[in-house]
């Protein structure tokens, strides 16, 4: 069974909610929109207070001449205001806030459960398939949250060969994907098949890790029954395996160079499998993005589950629905346990990257105290990117930005293997994630220098 070569390691799987069906979570009463739920610059919101909208409404476009995205309405009712609200990240940004009023969705949208293959719609182009996934504002689902149509169009100089279908769903604790797959299979083969007709390839591989055998035995049915062109590989389970340069060497034996190298000049376009559903709505349905599944879970948490959520719905309101928040010391992280962030507080609302809250409490819920390193490098070991952790962390601590970039640390993942495996507690990441940080920021100086 194939993997990806370089480190690794094999956190406690803890898929407490795998065998929960997707629920549908209660609206909220008031949904708040973020407008940075995508890499690159902010929407811009085009509603104002007062406004009457509905559910798949546009409320902001994106931003010209920049990477971004349009943001659409979950809800309907009127605009309350256009402000700001403490997201995920811990900062504020602005966001449009929405009472909601019933639930009437714009006529646009095909609501029915019929599914719609590539045969129903002859018509369909590359190019317009890639136009309808802009329109509705799609990006990555694996948490990225990549703008969708811009990976679909690389640069003229790289042709890709293979769509791959992230479904690994490394993250400990994390459900929602493994969930997708089994309740929505055919509509993620048809979003697969689109994803491969708009990058004009005639391959597919759908990884998925052998801790979800369901998922795998029914995609790899259907996908020889009707799908000949899509191949799902079975992976051991090992974690980060969700990254993009480890699926690429795990399903294909190609490994992606150092930045500024994509995943494309490889021959490689990267989806996540929950944005291949994504495109089948938005193609197929035409229903913008504007819901996602999330997983609430903790070993804690009375009724771990997996939600069909609408943007811009509170956290809390989810936790709520699990039973609500264990007593005692808790911490409630936006995402898994090691790529995940911690929260500020629980109004934090469910956004396009939005993959899980997880409950953690007790021992868990603390760090360790951090002690000298003992040289025993198994953070090397351990990082799938081959670097040197423990070297770039402490030359961070120390601000040599010239060395960490001579290092290339700006090829980290930032997916916590290092520090997961330092039997000294070392904040590792933290401190080469402040590196890579500064390091990028230098080179984007420099750039900027150089075209004056």
């Amino acid at each position: 069974m194939k993997t990806f070569r370089i480190g690794g390691v094999h956190p406690a799987e803890n898929k407490l909610s795998a065998a929960e069906p997707i629920k549908v979570a209660e609206l909220p009463k008031v949904a708040v929109f973020p407008m940075g739920q995508h890499i690159g610059a902010p929407a811009l919101p085009i509603v104002q207070k007062g406004d009457k909208v509905k559910v798949g409404t546009q409320i902001a476009k994106p931003m010209e001449n920049a990477l971004s995205t349009s943001i659409f309405s979950s809800v309907s009712g009127t605009v309350l205001k256009v402000d700001t609200v403490v997201e995920a990240s811990g900062y504020k940004k602005p966001a449009v806030y929405i009472a909601v009023e019933g639930d009437e969705w714009e006529e646009s949208v095909d609501r029915s459960e019929k599914l719609v293959t590539l045969k129903d719609k002859p018509e369909l182009t590359p190019e317009s398939i890639i136009e309808k996934v802009k329109n509705a504002g799609i990006v990555g689902m694996g948490g990225a949250c990549f703008p969708t149509h811009v990976k679909l169009m690389p640069p003229p100089q790289f042709k890709p060969e293979w769509v791959i279908i992230n479904a690994v769903e490394c993250e400990p604790y994390l459900t929602a994907d493994h969930r997708l797959m089994l309740e929505k299979a055919d509509e993620v083969l048809v979003g697969v098949k689109l994803l491969m007709k708009a990058a004009k390839v005639e391959k597919g591989f759908i990884g998925i890790e052998e801790n979800k055998p369901d998922a795998i035995k029914l995609l790899t049915e259907k996908c020889a029954a009707q799908y000949p062109d899509i191949e799902v590989v079975p992976l051991k389970t090992k974690y980060p395996q969700g990254g993009e340069k480890q699926l690429i060497d795990a399903v294909v034996r190609r490994q992606v160079p150092a930045p500024p190298a994509l995943p494309v000049s490889v021959g490689a376009i990267i989806q996540n499998v929950g944005t291949a559903f994504a495109v089948y709505e938005a193609v197929m349905k035409n229903k913008p993005l504007f819901e996602r599944i999330v997983t609430v879970t903790g070993k804690q948490l009375k009724s771990p589950s997996n939600f069909l959520t609408r943007m811009g719905t509170p956290m809390s309101q989810l936790i709520e629905a699990c039973g609500g928040l264990p007593e005692g010391e808790v911490k409630v992280i936006g995402g898994g346990p090691m790529m995940g962030k911690a929260l500020v507080n629980t109004e934090v609302p469910i956004c396009k990257g939005s993959s899980g809250v997880l409950i953690m409490s007790g021992k868990d819920a603390r760090r360790g105290e951090a002690e000298p390193c003992i040289r025993c490098a198994k953070c090397v070991s351990a990082c799938p990117m081959g670097l040197e952790p423990y070297l770039l962390a402490t030359c961070s601590a120390k601000k040599m930005w010239d060395k960490v970039e001579a290092e290339e640390i700006t090829s980290c993942i930032e997916c916590g293997s290092c520090q997961f495996t330092c039997p000294s507690n070392r904040p590792l990441l933290d401190l080469v994630r402040m590196g890579k940080q500064t390091v990028m920021t230098n080179i984007r100086a420099r750039q900027m220098a150089a075209k004056k």
